[in-house]
Parts: C-alpha cells; structure tokens; sequence
C-alpha cells in the first residue's frame, strides 16, 4: 500500500500535508528566500503534526522533492462512548475499531452520531462530530 507521494517543495501551499521527519504535518507557514549566487532558493515548511499536536520545521531547497502523505477522510458512526474513547462503525467497510476522542469533541460525542476521522500511514484520527 503507498502511504506517500511526491511533491516539489515550491508547489505546496498552506492547509497542504507534507511528511517532516516520517510525521504527516499540516503546513501552517511557509517562508522561501531569493536564489543566491551558489544556488536555489531555500523554503522553510512549517507544519503541525496531524496525529500528536507537534510543530516540526522543514529545511529544502525550492526545486527538490519533498514527501507528502496520503490522508483518506472517512465517516464513522459512533457505536458507543466509553470516558475519552469511542466504538466506532466504519460506514464503507462496516469495520468497527476503538478510536480515542479528542477532548473538544468529547461532549459532542453521543452514540448513533456520525463523525469524520483521517487515516493515513495506519493511525487514525477523529475530527469532527457532525
């Protein structure tokens, strides 16, 4: 299964993915500096970690690739809430799995509700409560 493809540095924007350090990151900054006499122009990709929260900073070149995750969304129903973690319906698969709820969605999280979660690289998220 590929879990990543490539991208040019210079193309990506903010609200893009990028893999910093094997970690799928939301791109919240990106700051690019003029060619110099020695070579191409250099780009700073700040991003903040899908999964964990972190802030990682990526140094490259303009012109070089760079890897970006693939992240599917997908809608689940909550089966049953249990304190911070929910039983969850995958409404494509019908799998079911546990799934940790974010603390500003734990009061929104009720059973029978649906919710969207992002996977990529075999982790899952929830993101919102509709």
């Amino acid at each position: 299964m590929v879990d990543k493809v490539f991208a040019v540095a210079k193309e990506l924007r903010v609200g893009r993915y990028v893999l910093i350090e094997d970690i799928p990151c939301k791109v919240v900054e990106i700051e690019s500096s003029k060619p110099g006499k020695h070579g191409a122009a250099k780009m700073r990709i700040t991003g903040i970690g899908v999964f964990e929260g972190q802030k990682k900073t990526l140094l490259s070149p303009g012109d070089a690739d760079v890897d970006c995750p693939i992240i599917e969304r997908k809608n689940v129903q909550i089966m049953s809430v249990n304190g911070n973690n929910a039983q969850v319906m995958d409404q494509a698969s019908y799998e079911v799995y546990d799934l940790e709820i974010p603390q500003e969605l734990l009061s929104a999280a009720a059973p029978g509700k649906e919710a969207e979660i992002l996977e990529c690289m075999g982790r899952k998220r929830m993101e919102r409560i509709k």
